[in-house]
């Protein structure tokens, strides 16, 4: 990627992911937990972040509170036993586990919501699920990132109003609406502070898509700042200074790059 764009890139470590290689490679309970938990602690130091799809693999109403250590010994112990190398973990006692590691790391947190993967139950990944999670995350010195979130994009910016420690991604609600673009994120600057929402491409799979989803982003901010700046309602100052925060300004405060 950083060869690709003549850019840095830094990495943000996928969880679930981390926990099935760990797995893989730990033949007790004992030591996938003591692997698990070492794991997590190495990637912090290198990453800017990591990432869930918690939401994807169980849903995001998860019990908000960190698992007990036996319940997580158990839970381990039955998903152990049961997969097979490669197995996804879906199991929501673990999955609570990781998201609780990780907010002890203090690196920025994403947690996906909205569409995702096939077959997925849309109404599991509503972002106000995650309501009692982020009241119980308030003042640990993490901060949240929800990202996509669409169809639910205005619940996402409502959180991140509300919380100070979350922040709305805008990336996939703009590339699933392709030419609505700019309606849908003229809906999450209705609600969401400017200082707490990110640009993402959105991408994955194809390369091009890196460059499809900045190019609707750049097309869509344009036409809704472009606007309320003919409209007389805003500064082209002020534009050009939340187009800045949007674009990059708050990604990088938020994962360090500063």
């Amino acid at each position: 990627m950083a060869s690709a764009s003549a850019a840095e890139a830094r990495e943000i470590v996928r969880l679930e992911l981390l926990a099935e290689q760990v797995a893989d490679t730990s033949g007790t309970v004992e030591s996938f937990l003591a692997n698990l938990a070492e794991s997590v602690h190495g990637a912090a130091a290198n990453a800017v972040a990591f990432t869930s799809v918690a939401g994807v693999r169980h849903g995001l109403a998860l019990a908000p509170e960190p698992p007990g250590p036996g319940e997580v010994r158990g839970a381990a112990g039955r998903w152990l036993a049961a997969r097979r190398v490669g197995g996804e973990l879906s199991d929501p006692v673990l999955l609570r586990h990781l998201l609780w590691i990780a907010v002890a790391s203090g690196l920025p947190l994403q947690l996906h919501a909205g569409l995702g993967e096939p077959g997925l139950r849309i109404d599991r990944t509503d972002p106000v699920l995650l309501t009692d999670f982020v009241r119980a995350t308030a003042g640990l010195g993490t901060d949240l990132v929800l990202l996509h979130g669409y169809p639910y994009h205005r619940h996402a910016a409502h959180l991140a109003g509300v919380f100070p420690h979350v922040y709305a991604d805008s990336g996939a609600a703009l590339v699933r609406t392709g030419a609505r673009a700019a309606t849908v994120l003229a809906e999450i600057l209705e609600l969401a502070p400017f200082g707490k929402i990110l640009f993402s491409s959105g991408a994955q799979g194809l390369p091009e898509l890196h460059v499809v989803g900045a190019r609707l982003f750049r097309e869509a901010l344009g036409r809704v700042l472009g606007s309320w700046v003919a409209d007389g309602a805003w500064s082209l100052e002020d534009a050009q200074r939340v187009a800045g925060l949007i674009a990059a300004g708050n990604a990088r405060r938020v994962y360090g790059l500063e």
